[in-house]
């Protein structure tokens, strides 16, 4: 006979490793964290008073309560999780030169329509942090991206080529700090 595991369990099996973090990700969990701990009771409440509508089987209000309620506590767990395992990136001068978690790295796309047409590409920076704090859009990238992963360990005027589906790019380092 099979004894069923919860989901924490399954979540900790599959992962266990470090979670690399900025000083501001990790001061962004810990206000996460804060909130939904002080949401709570507020959540606890409405599942009582829910509950003391009638027959909790039939009683969507009550459903809803309690699902956001666990949804809540989930969250909650997760993020103490992952502050537990937290691995602060440093950030600041890089004196290594090479690129690194933390590094900001400033790259420009080799054989882009405008350096094709004799114009230089326009450069891009990237700061490389860990996967819960990727924003693209906002030049953080995951040291686990493609893009990313390439980066590591290159320094200013290396050239580095990643794939992207059936697309092949390639960059030149500007510059790393």
């Amino acid at each position: 006979m099979q004894i069923p595991r919860s989901r924490l369990e399954k979540l900790k099996v599959r992962d266990q490793g470090p979670v690399h973090l900025t000083e501001g990700g990790l001061k962004d969990l810990k206000d996460k964290l804060a909130r939904l701990k002080e949401s709570l009771p507020k959540l606890a409440t409405d599942a009582k008073t829910a509950a003391d509508y009638g027959d909790r089987s039939e009683n969507a209000e009550y459903q809803a309560a309690k699902s956001k309620l666990r949804g809540t506590h989930r969250q909650i767990l997760s993020l103490e999780d992952q502050i537990r395992r937290a691995s602060v990136i440093k950030s600041g001068p890089n004196t290594s030169g090479k690129v690194q978690l933390g590094s900001i790295v400033v790259i420009e796309e080799n054989g882009s329509a405008t350096a094709r047409a004799g114009q230089a590409g326009s450069p891009r920076a990237f700061q490389i942090v860990g996967p819960s704090e990727t924003e693209p859009t906002n030049g953080r990238i995951s040291y686990q991206s493609p893009l990313g992963a390439a980066l590591l360990g290159h320094e200013k005027g290396d050239s580095v080529t990643f794939q992207t589906g059936a697309v092949s790019k390639t960059y030149t380092i500007l510059e790393v700090k």
